[in-house]
């Protein structure tokens, strides 16, 4: 891996010596089918013809190529010794002239990693289906490119196939002669290009708008998936979505659609969530529901289609230069995302989930040892793939939603438009984006970029509330803090609610919008009015910090959280209650116990699911240990308890079933989840369907209640790819040393397992019920994890090194042994250290709750 790796220093003199006019690319796949020739790797045939210019005749460079071989290489009808010029990831170009034409014939290796062009069998039937995946640096798995974001070029690809095949790319395709052949991009980044391939089946529709220009745009729609998930797929209603987004993107960004078709493809054992490729989206097929789930799920999914769909324009029509402005892409579509949600589709509580859950990931991640500022500093491509996290989405997100409140959505809007047609089809650094926006608003962008962008870390904002001696409110002021590694004060527009009971509702009777800048503001349009029992200090969420409590707010929170009417203000109460716990200020069994008393008045499903999550976190992380059988005890009777009360069919019942399921820890609760799927117990309106049965016997299997032989039965009713990975999980999560030794093997010391299966079997190892059984493996992890870094990809090594790290030994001697690996490993890979340190840290944050948990017991 590490000779695969490519420098922001590289890619610079490479761009500035280079520039792209063209790709042809004609891959052959017909031998993803059939019995593989020879001992080695499953490969395919790659043949690229590129055409580039060179600013310094005579100088050198290199192109980027991943393949097991190459059979030939010509430049400017030379023909090159592939063996003196290819090194496995890179090809030597010597003496350029002003104008090349490069031909590389390569036989490159398909994926069962997810990345590049990935190969999958279908367990149901046979079926052989092929996807490719890119971002940031795998098109060079498929066929030689100059790999950086800002080498753009048009691209026309052509793909022999099997001939009861479809094949799909970014244009409009046509099978001629057994070959399919696709029409040119725009100019693109290699990143996002993509070959869809396999017997999938296929829906269709179009899109029509009348322009301003009295012009029409009409733009064929289409949505694919494995046949074998056909008759769950919901195609219409992904199509609703699409339309809703091209409709809500065409009102606001005044620059049609600029890339033909627009196809969506429903793909298995993929990475990601989606991928932007124009023309040709990639999603996981888990957004293919095969039971019931809650509407929360269906709003993810659409979330999720807006937010590539932004990226249309919002990074496939205007590209960062290098990945240090990854946010450029990520953070804008993270906020469009939501923002043409609320704004185009039913899913008009959006912002809810935005703060209480898209908020919680980017607050995790500004708290790590490895927090950077939105704008990053990326040296490489490793760094390049871990900076896909909660800052650069979430939280890029979350300022945004502040600089609307801070320059207005009106000159916000102008400045994406000017910013669209301004750099159309090229790529840009921050200073461009803020330049249109300083244009628009009338803002000093530079400050408030410096500021926001620039810098690391969250504020924390705490209201004091002062009266006189009538009990009106003589001052209300704001205390912002930063933490001492990263002490910015950042200037913040937020709102401020001012809430009292009123019968058995808690509601706000007074509001203001200010501006809070340094350690303390004061408030003065709130003097005057009556004493408030709660007060939200980012109340319509606003801003992004990390809200705090006076002590009469915290208060009324422990008596009348489920009072609060205005669904927004209940969400931001509870992600600020979840803080305060991850932050050690709030005992997790005071966080577990407002769970037990308000979660089931929660009207939210979103709210309701993140609850669940949260609250089982604190039971494995934050509870101290002697308490945690006392907590689980009690969360699952509360489970069962609200199980039973829910409406028949709802998906609150549905969403309560799941959480029991998730902490049962009785025998009485065992036989209940055995009685559901068997049929001898029964629970009105709900609906054991197969999603629901595999979720009932992981906890089953996980304590000892089902057995191999009852997985094999399972899977012989559910013999799916889907149904697989249920298996593969549970079957890791055997309470059995002999169990943990194979499973462990099979990640470690084998990579016979696809992507998917790698991470089904570290779900099922690390189950909190068997800490013990996973004790040696701390000490094995740390010998074994610069190996696995060296010998596998990125994204398998990454899935192996987060997942497995000893988070379940919560105990001081495992962030001794991580000191002990992070100095005697001080020259491994930076982006392998950074994982070490976060896991470090998260394990860290752990004890100092459960510390504070313990101290709340003898206090």
């Amino acid at each position: 891996m590490p000779g695969e790796n490519l420098s922001r220093d590289e890619a610079r003199e490479r761009a500035a010596l280079l520039s792209v006019d063209g790709y042809d690319v004609s891959l052959d796949v017909r031998s993803a089918v059939g019995d593989p020739s020879g001992d080695g790797p499953r490969t395919f045939r790659s043949v690229t013809t590129v055409r580039f210019r060179c600013n310094e005749p005579g100088a050198s460079s290199f192109a980027d190529l991943i393949a097991p071989s190459v059979t030939a290489v010509t430049l400017n009808g030379r023909d090159l010794d592939p063996g003196e010029i290819f090194d496995g990831s890179r090809i030597l170009l010597e003496d350029l002239a002003a104008e090349n034409e490069l031909v590389v014939d390569a036989q490159c290796a398909y994926s069962r990693t997810g990345e590049g062009l990935h190969r999958f069998v279908d367990p149901e039937d046979g079926e052989v289906y092929l996807y490719t995946q890119y971002e940031p640096a795998d098109s060079r798995r498929v066929f030689a490119t100059f790999e950086q974001p800002d080498l753009k070029a048009p691209f026309r690809f052509e793909v022999r196939a099997p001939k009861e095949w479809v094949v799909w790319s970014n244009g409009v395709g046509e099978r001629t002669d057994g070959v399919w052949r696709f029409a040119e991009t725009k100019p693109i980044a290699t990143y996002i290009t993509c070959v869809v391939a396999g017997p999938y089946h296929h829906v269709t529709d179009s899109y029509e708008r009348v322009l301003e220009d009295g012009t029409r745009l009409e733009i064929p729609l289409g949505a694919l998936c494995r046949k074998g998930l056909a008759p769950y797929f919901d195609a219409d209603d992904v199509f609703l979505v699409t339309k809703q987004g091209l409709d809500f993107f065409h009102d606001h960004f005044d620059y049609p659609y600029p890339f033909g078709k627009y196809d969506q493809a429903f793909v298995p054992e993929y990475n990601l969530g989606a991928m932007e490729n124009p023309g040709l989206v990639t999603f996981r097929e888990e957004y293919i529901f095969r039971g019931k789930v809650t509407q929360a799920s269906y709003e993810a999914r659409a979330n999720v289609i807006l937010h590539e769909m932004a990226h249309m324009w919002f990074g496939d029509l205007v590209t960062m230069e290098w990945w240090d402005d990854l946010w450029l892409k990520e953070s804008f579509a993270d906020f469009m995302g939501t923002f043409s949600l609320v704004g185009a589709t039913r899913f008009t509580d959006g912002w809810i989930t935005f703060a209480n859950r898209r908020k919680a990931w980017a607050y995790r991640a500004d708290q790590l040892p490895s927090t950077h500022p939105i704008t990053a500093d990326i040296h490489d491509l490793q760094d390049a793939k871990l900076n896909f996290d909660g800052i650069t989405y979430a939280k890029g997100a979350s300022v945004l939603k502040q600089l609307v409140a801070y320059v207005g959505q009106d000159a916000f809007l102008e400045g994406a438009r000017r910013y669209f047609k301004r750099h159309a089809y090229g790529n840009t650094r921050l200073g461009d984006l803020l330049s249109v926006l300083a244009e628009t608003s009338g803002r000093d962008m530079g400050a408030w970029a410096r500021s926001w962008l620039q810098t690391a870390g969250v504020n924390s904002l705490t209201p004091q509330v002062l009266l006189d001696a009538n009990g009106l409110v003589s001052e209300v002021s704001v205390l912002q803090e930063a933490p001492e590694s990263h002490p910015e004060l950042r200037p913040h527009r937020v709102a401020i609610g001012l809430y009292r009971r009123e019968g058995n509702r808690l509601v706000r009777y007074a509001r203001t919008e200010t501006d809070v800048d340094g350690p303390r503001t004061v408030v003065p349009e709130l003097a005057g009015q009556e004493a408030p029992e709660l007060v939200l200090v980012n109340d319509e969420d606003l801003t992004y910090c990390k809200i705090r409590f006076d002590e009469m707010s915290l208060h009324t929170l422990r008596a009348h959280l489920g009072d609060i009417t205005d669904p927004l203000a209940r969400a931001l109460c509870w992600s600020a209650l979840w803080n305060l716990t991850r932050d050690a200020l709030l005992p997790a069994r005071d966080f577990i116990a407002l769970v037990l008393r308000f979660a089931g008045r929660e009207s939210d499903i979103g709210v309701l699911q993140m609850l669940h999550a949260w609250a089982q976190a604190a039971l494995v992380h934050y509870v101290a240990p002697p308490l945690r059988k006392t907590g689980e005890r009690l969360v699952a009777e509360e489970a069962l308890k609200e199980l039973r009360a829910a409406a028949p069919g709802s998906e609150h019942q549905l969403a309560w079933a799941r959480f029991f399921a998730s902490v049962a820890t009785s025998a009485s609760d065992f036989d209940l989840l055995q009685g559901l799927l068997d049929g001898t117990a029964e629970i009105d309106g709900l609906e054991v369907d197969q999603e629901l049965r595999w979720a009932f016997l992981e906890p089953l299997t996980a304590h000892g209640h089902a057995d191999e032989a009852v997985l094999a039965a399972e899977l012989a009713r559910d013999d799916t790819a889907s149904g697989k990975r249920h298996q593969v999980r549970c079957l890791a999560a055997r309470p059995s040393a002999a169990v943990k030794a194979q499973a462990w093997a099979q990640v470690m010391e084998s990579d016979a397992l696809s992507n998917a299966l790698v991470e089904a079997t570290i779900a099922g190892f690390n189950q909190p019920s068997q800490r013990e059984l996973l004790a040696p493996y701390a000490q094995k992890y740390f010998a074994a994890i610069e190996r696995i870094w060296s010998e596998r990809s990125i994204q398998i090594a990454m899935n192996i090194v987060k997942g497995l790290y000893p988070s379940l030994q919560d105990h001081p001697d495992t962030l001794v042994e991580s000191d002990i690996w992070l100095a005697m490993h001080a020259s491994a890979p930076p982006a392998l250290r950074r994982l070490v340190l976060e896991a470090w840290d998260d394990l860290a944050r752990g004890l100092r709750g459960q510390a504070c948990d313990a101290r709340a017991e003898s206090a």
